[in-house]
C-alpha cells in the first residue's frame, strides 16, 4: 500500500451557525493567499459551529489571521494520511498506533472516488511523540 503520513497543524475558530459563515472565512483566507490542506466544520451546541483549518503554511495562516483580525485557537497537531485507497488501509495505520498504545480520539477521512484517500488522525498531545514514532515519522 502506498501512502504518505505527515504532521499537520490545525487551528479552530467558532462561529454562529448561520448561512455564509464558512464561506466568509474561506473567502477571506483565499483573498489573503492562504491555502488549506484540509477543512472541517462540526456543530457545537444548537447555535454554533467549530471550523477547523489545516493550513499548508502555519506561519502564513497565523500572520494572515492577525492581519485580518481572525481569532484562532491553536496551533494544534494532527496527522494527515494520503494514499492509495485499498481495503484495509486504515486498519493498518490504526494497528501501528494500537501497538504503540496510542489512542486515536478523533479521525475523519474521505476517498476521491478515483483510488486515493485522505485521512486526518487526532491523538492527545501527550501521545503525539509516541504516535509519530509508531507511524515512522
Amino acid at each position: 500500500m502506498a501512502y504518505a503520513i505527515r504532521r499537520v497543524d490545525y487551528f479552530n475558530t467558532t462561529v454562529r451557525d448561520r448561512p455564509g459563515e464558512a464561506y466568509k472565512l474561506l473567502a477571506e483566507l483565499a483573498d489573503l493567499g492562504l491555502n488549506l490542506v484540509a477543512f472541517t466544520a462540526i456543530p457545537v451546541g444548537p447555535t454554533h459551529t467549530r471550523l477547523t483549518l489545516f493550513p499548508e503554511d502555519t506561519g502564513r495562516l497565523s500572520y494572515g489571521a492577525d492581519r485580518a483580525g481572525l481569532v484562532l485557537e491553536g496551533p494544534h497537531s494532527a496527522f494527515l494520511v494520503q494514499g492509495d485507497d485499498e481495503l484495509g488501509a486504515l486498519s493498518r495505520i490504526h494497528e501501528m498506533l494500537y501497538r504503540a498504545d496510542v489512542n486515536v480520539y478523533a479521525s475523519s477521512g474521505v476517498t476521491d472516488g478515483e483510488g486515493t484517500f485522505g485521512y486526518l488522525i487526532y491523538v492527545r498531545p501527550e501521545d503525539y511523540d509516541r504516535a509519530e514514532t509508531a507511524l515512522g515519522l
